[in-house]
């Protein structure tokens, strides 16, 4: 007999629903430090340098970890929150080689009550293109203002990028406290799966 699909299987119970990583906003932000960092290397970091492999691979690092622990949630829910971890260390990393970036060069970093901050977040950019025109947009209002520092491109594109690593990592921390929940109050697979043969065994020998 074929089961319809609103009909739920046993393996539904032990193995939930698991993966859509696209659809997290952690997902989505991490990726797109992923996509600006790798346009800041190109431009303004001798590809030749460590840092330059360093910073790339912990953007990729913060991306693919939340991908990777969304889709083996399903059987590992500690697994997933040791991906997640892993993700929030990386974007953490790649933050502190932006601040260095801005230190070694004797560049400002944006103060928490920095407006551009603010209009940064609220912008809701999804793509590196639409970072890199933000950044123009910027250096374009400030060279108007006669009265104002002239910040290159560079000092503004680190602290784009700063704010939007804080951001994925703020929203990292929130799910890494979501899925400790999670698990406290379900249990893992193991214990799944122990319930549901304890069941059968009841069921079958009542």
């Amino acid at each position: 007999m074929s089961i319809s699909p609103k009909d739920p299987s046993p393996e539904d119970d032990l193995i939930p629903p698991h993966g859509g990583y696209q659809n997290l906003l952690s997902f989505q932000i991490a990726d797109l430090c992923y996509d600006v960092t790798v346009r800041f290397c190109r431009r303004y970091v001798d590809k030749r340098s460590r840092t330059y492999d360093q910073m790339v691979q912990a953007a990729r690092s913060g991306s693919k970890n939340i991908a990777e622990g969304s889709k083996v949630s399903g059987t590992s829910k500690e697994t997933e929150m040791k991906l997640t971890d892993v993700a929030r260390g990386s974007l953490e990393e790649l933050e502190r080689d932006y601040i260095d970036y801005l230190r070694q060069r004797g560049l400002p970093r944006w103060a928490p009550s920095d407006p551009l901050r603010t209009e940064l977040i609220a912008a809701r950019l999804t793509t590196a293109d639409e970072v890199a025109d933000w950044v123009r947009n910027v250096r374009a209002r400030v060279l108007q203002n006669r009265n104002c520092r002239k910040p290159g491109y560079a000092e503004i594109a680190a602290n784009a990028a700063i704010v939007l690593i804080v951001v994925a990592s703020s929203l990292l921390s929130r799910q890494l406290a979501a899925e400790s929940r999670d698990f406290l109050q379900n249990g893992g697979f193991r214990e799944r799966m122990y319930r549901m043969r304890s069941q059968r065994r009841r069921s079958e020998h009542p």
